[in-house]
């Protein structure tokens, strides 16, 4: 996924766009407001999230992100050191998706992230109407949570397709367990361990590709895409 990392201090962007990049993130840094909004522009490379800062020099961060929503529909995570409730609000009715206080948690950053970029599809995707994820032999809907190898119908549970979804989302990128057990199931990891690995054994099986879920030992997992 490509990211736009709206941030004015060089050292925080550094630190940041370097866990960002390892964990599969093409990494855009703009300084200013004005050089986000230039990045912004129509016929410029389109970005999956934008991560806006909003103690920048030149502009309020606020008003950057007005401008940006009325510019486009990319999903916008607010990052601030604002933590009262009417910052959050207005930033939420500017058009922010999101809003994470400083200090924050870089799990907990990459799960916002995710689950923001999930919830909004791409304008090139939705102009083709395609709401279906293709890979290799395997088709899911998202939509209607249907899924299908070689054109049969597999029988999911609610969790099973949502842990599938969130994997097949990003192919071959590693997904933390933290994080998976963060957007699957909405709860921390202490205790949930166990659940995920009997719920990646039971997709294996269900799908009847072993190999679709690849263990990154100590890490957690990624699907690799099948050829088609």
């Amino acid at each position: 996924m490509r990211l736009l990392l709206v941030e004015d201090d060089n050292h925080v962007a550094a630190a940041l766009s370097a866990v960002l990049k390892r964990h599969g993130f093409d990494v855009t840094h703009a300084r200013s407001g004005e050089e986000a909004l230039q990045a912004l522009v129509p016929e410029g490379p389109g970005f999956g999230v934008v991560l806006l800062d909003l103690g920048l020099p030149d502009q309020d961060g606020y008003e950057v992100c007005g401008k940006i929503r009325k510019r486009t529909a990319t999903p916008v995570i607010m990052v601030t050191a604002r933590s009262d409730v009417r910052s959050r609000i207005h930033g939420l009715n500017l058009g922010a998706d999101d809003y994470v206080v400083k200090p924050y948690d870089t799990g907990e950053l990459l799960a916002r992230i995710h689950a923001v970029s999930r919830r909004t599809v791409p304008e090139d995707t939705a102009a083709e109407g395609d709401s279906a994820l293709r890979l290799g032999p395997v088709q899911i809907e998202l939509p209607t949570r249907r899924v299908t190898v070689d054109g049969t119908v597999v029988q999911l549970t609610r969790k099973e397709f949502d842990l599938l979804a969130l994997l097949a989302q990003r192919p071959g990128v590693v997904f933390r367990r933290e994080q998976i057990i963060s957007e699957v199931w909405r709860t921390s990891w202490e205790g949930t361990g166990r659940t995920l690995e009997v719920h990646v054994a039971s997709l294996r099986a269900k799908l009847r590709m072993p190999a679709l879920i690849e263990t990154v030992r100590g890490v957690g997992y990624r699907l690799v895409a099948p050829a088609a």
